[in-house]
Parts: structure tokens; C-alpha cells; sequence
């Protein structure tokens, strides 16, 4: 009895010792299974590193995009030349000139209108009517501009050089006087600006001292466009001053005390309560007492003249028999020498 007793306890612990080592086993395995299965830290940053430095490493395509959208902005105007073949039919090559009413005549086709649109657009349209008529199975067009006529700007008038100057861009009032070569020492303030579409309705735009970059009068200009720098306004002073002459209005300020003192001052001989204002109005040529002295002991204002007006100074001397007359004081300005005033 006690062998048969013995026998089933060391039964009974075998098995429970082969359930153990069977149990240690499984859960080690499952460990090892999750374990692998688990991402790692270090990869996990790896790949998102890796990653990170690729998205970096394309390139932005934005300035390409917009160089491209700038290119295709370029528009066909009247007189543009243009260059036009058609592959493997050199027949058909040939250059034309955009008419005023935006056409061009290209053979086969006959007349075409172009103006307004891009080289692409044109060349499409190309293509198509000569696809349309038969004339060339799958035609491939490349279109050429070999003059921007249509994309000068005009500048006339009180410039170093004046001519047309091509316009690439945005281009503004003074980036064209500059290609110009500035102002001569005759210009004005006062510049018109005159629109291929509006050519009898310029606008007026009034230059700021210096050319001083002010939004006001830096405005932009279109292509077609006729820039004519004006002339500034003269006023003279005529009689008994140290030198009559005329002098050039580079601005707005100009008064009598100030054309006094550009003319050299009056002489010892001046009559300067005779002094007088000559000015030409739409009625005729006007007269004004300029009490000159009371002028000159500032006992009254100055007095502002305008664009062609004559100050008359007197001899008290008698010597001023030649100028009786407003006619005769008139003709007398008109052979001044001309002096740019720098007021």
C-alpha cells in the first residue's frame, strides 16, 4: 500500500512539474512574439527623421510656377512682328506683322486675328484652322515675336533722349525718364501721358521736386503708352535790372522779389514805383501797378507771377524810350535770353 501511495505522488509531481516547464515555455514565447511585434523607440525616430528629410528635400516650385504664369502674360499687340513655322511644312513658314486691327495674314488661312492673345494661344488657333481646312493633317505650330513693337513707350519732350523704350514688366514714370537720360534744365514739373486707346485724353501728371519717388506722380505706364515731358513756363523781366532775361518756372514759387534778384537786382537808375505786370490773358494782354519799392522794404506782400508773365522795371532816367507800350514791352521779352531759374 505505501508503494502504491509513492507511486502516485511522484506521478502526480512529474505532471506538475511538465505543466510548469510546458507554462514557462508559452509565456516565454508569447513575451518574445510581443516583444518583436513592439515598434522600437530608435526606429520609430529613424523613420520619422528619414522622412522629415525627404519632405525637406524637394525643392519649392512656387518661383518656377510664377516665372512661368509671368512668361505665358506676354500678349500680341499691333505692330508686333512674329515668326511663324509649321513642322515639316516649310512652305508655310513665314513672318507678319500684327495689323492695327490686331490681324495678321498667313498663308492658306488668310487673315487671322491675334492681338490680345498669348504666343500659345496664337499658335493654337493656328493649328486649328489649319487642321480645320484640310490643309495639314496634325499640324504642330511654333510662333516666334521678333519685335515688341507693341510693348514701347514713347517718351517726348524735355528728356536727354527722347525715342521709344521698350516696356518689359511693370514699368513706372520715372524708370522712363531715367532710360531717357533725365530731365534737361528747360523741363517742367507738369508731364502727360497719353493711352493708345485714349490717345486725344492724356493724363496730367505733376512731377514732385527732385524727382522725389512719390506714389503721386511715379505712376505706372502701359505698354503704347506716349510719356511728353513739358517744357517749363517762362516769365521775364524786361528794363532797368542788371540782366533782363527770361527765366525758366522749375516750380510754382516764383514771385516778383525772387526774378528781381535772378535778374541782378534793379539799377541805381530804376524807376521802382513805375514798375508794372504784364500778363496775357484769353480777353488780351493785362496791365498791374507792382509797387516794386514798398516790394523790396517788404512794407507789402510779394507778388507770385505765372508762366509768361513780364515784369516791366522803368528807367527813371528817360532811358526807356524803346519799351512804350505793352506791344513794344512784349516784342522785347520775346529776345531774352532764356535762364533756367533755381529758385
Amino acid at each position: 500500500m505505501q508503494r502504491v501511495v509513492a507511486s502516485l505522488l511522484g506521478l502526480l509531481c512529474s505532471s506538475a512539474l511538465c505543466l510548469a516547464l510546458l507554462t514557462g515555455v508559452f509565456n516565454s514565447d508569447l513575451s518574445a512574439q510581443e516583444t518583436s511585434a513592439a515598434p522600437q523607440p530608435n526606429q520609430t525616430n529613424s523613420a520619422h527623421a528619414t522622412e522629415t528629410n525627404n519632405n525637406s528635400a524637394v525643392p519649392n516650385t512656387s518661383p518656377v510656377e510664377e516665372s512661368d504664369s509671368e512668361s505665358s502674360s506676354t500678349r500680341l499687340g499691333v505692330s508686333d512682328l512674329v515668326e511663324i513655322s509649321v513642322y515639316n511644312v516649310p512652305e508655310l513658314n513665314t513672318k507678319a506683322r500684327v495689323s492695327d486691327s490686331g490681324d495678321i495674314s498667313l498663308p492658306l488661312i488668310d487673315s487671322i486675328h491675334v492681338a490680345d492673345l498669348t504666343p500659345e494661344e496664337a499658335q493654337a488657333l493656328i493649328e486649328k484652322r489649319l487642321a480645320d481646312g484640310g490643309f495639314v493633317n496634325n499640324p504642330h505650330v511654333a510662333l516666334f515675336i521678333d519685335e515688341y513693337a507693341s510693348r514701347v513707350v514713347s517718351v517726348l519732350g524735355e528728356v536727354a533722349k527722347p525715342g521709344p523704350y521698350p516696356v518689359m514688366g511693370e514699368r513706372r514714370l520715372y524708370d522712363l525718364i531715367s532710360s531717357a537720360g533725365g530731365l534737361t534744365e528747360k523741363a517742367g514739373r507738369i508731364v502727360t501721358i497719353a493711352h493708345r486707346n485714349k490717345p486725344h485724353d492724356p493724363a496730367t501728371v505733376r512731377l514732385a521736386e527732385g524727382l522725389a519717388q512719390t506714389a503721386e506722380s511715379n505712376v505706372p505706364v502701359r505698354p503704347g503708352d506716349t510719356i511728353v515731358v513739358q517744357r517749363a513756363g517762362i516769365v521775364y523781366v524786361v528794363g532797368d535790372v542788371g540782366r533782363p532775361s527770361g527765366f525758366l518756372m522749375n516750380s510754382d514759387n516764383l514771385t516778383v522779389l525772387k526774378v528781381v534778384a535772378l535778374a541782378g537786382g534793379t539799377n541805381r537808375t530804376a524807376k521802382l514805383n513805375g514798375a508794372k505786370l504784364i500778363r496775357k490773358t484769353p480777353q488780351g494782354i493785362h496791365e498791374t501797378a507792382i509797387p516794386l519799392k514798398k516790394i523790396l522794404q517788404a512794407k507789402v506782400p510779394d507778388v507770385t507771377m505765372q508762366a509768361e508773365d513780364i515784369l516791366f522795371v522803368p528807367s527813371s532816367a528817360g532811358k526807356m524810350a524803346l519799351y512804350r507800350g505793352s506791344e513794344a514791352i512784349v516784342q522785347a521779352a520775346v529776345g531774352l535770353s532764356i535762364v533756367a531759374a533755381r529758385p
